[in-house]
């Protein structure tokens, strides 16, 4: 049952990337990643469930409002996103996820709401870990099934970040960040989900980074985009 709490406070820790990007804030200098701003006043609740169903069908995010949920080994991180999405009817201009690992689930959840409609875009950043171990089993079965109509985009870094991010054609900018892997570990778990654009901007800068950097799909221009490409390049 949701019980009232006090507000958490978001602390983000030195990040190790491979990519150089300096962090530190100092608000003497500008700098090209900033803290976001504070949120005075944002409403919260504690949860706890055990089937990302149950969790998706009760859940209700409204603008600078977060709700923090304690997971049991059998929830499944990549079908709360799912179950998320559809019963909110989300028209996601973006999905961005990071993630250590996934499975063959989680693939074809990805897969189902890329089907049906609900994500125009899709960007995924997997482990270098993950990627070494599932290079010949999943990972041909990953590009088979997103990397279509070119909406999808794989990232492999050197990266442990556990986040999901929702911008919606609405305008809502979701974070959901947290301990949980898109697929089951079995263990106890804890994450956050919040309608909070100040932090979904901030976190997108260095998800998009490294995007940039790890990208695996060369995106070509085709058809219109490239006519308009050539185009564009002989009137200069």
């Amino acid at each position: 049952m949701p019980k009232a709490a006090d507000d958490l406070e978001f602390n983000l820790d030195s990040l190790n990337l491979d990519f150089d990007v300096d962090l530190c804030v100092d608000t003497t200098f500008n700098t090209r990643i900033m803290a976001p701003q504070p949120i005075s006043e944002i409403d919260e609740k504690y949860l706890s469930f055990n089937k990302a169903k149950d969790l998706a069908d009760a859940i209700v995010i409204k603008e600078n409002q977060r709700q923090y949920i304690l997971v049991g080994g059998g929830f499944y991180f990549g079908d709360f996103i799912e179950a998320y999405i559809i019963k909110n009817n989300c028209n996601c201009k973006e999905l961005t996820i990071s993630t250590l690992s996934m499975n063959q689930n989680n693939i074809d959840s990805l897969a189902n709401i890329c089907n049906a409609g609900y994500v125009e875009k899709l960007n995924l950043i997997i482990s270098h870990f993950f990627y070494s171990h599932e290079r010949a089993v999943l990972m041909p079965y990953l590009y088979q099934e997103l990397d279509k109509e070119n909406r999808f985009q794989l990232a492999v870094a050197g990266t442990h970040c556990k986040i999901a991010m929702i911008e919606t054609e609405g305008g809502k900018k979701i974070v959901i960040h947290g301990s949980v892997n898109l697929r089951s570990s079995g263990n106890l778990e804890q994450f956050v989900i919040e309608e909070n654009k100040a932090l979904y901007d901030f976190n997108y800068v260095y998800q998009k980074a490294i995007i940039d950097e790890y990208k695996t799909i060369n995106k070509a221009l085709r058809g219109e985009k490239l006519w308009h490409q050539v185009a564009k390049s002989l009137q200069e």
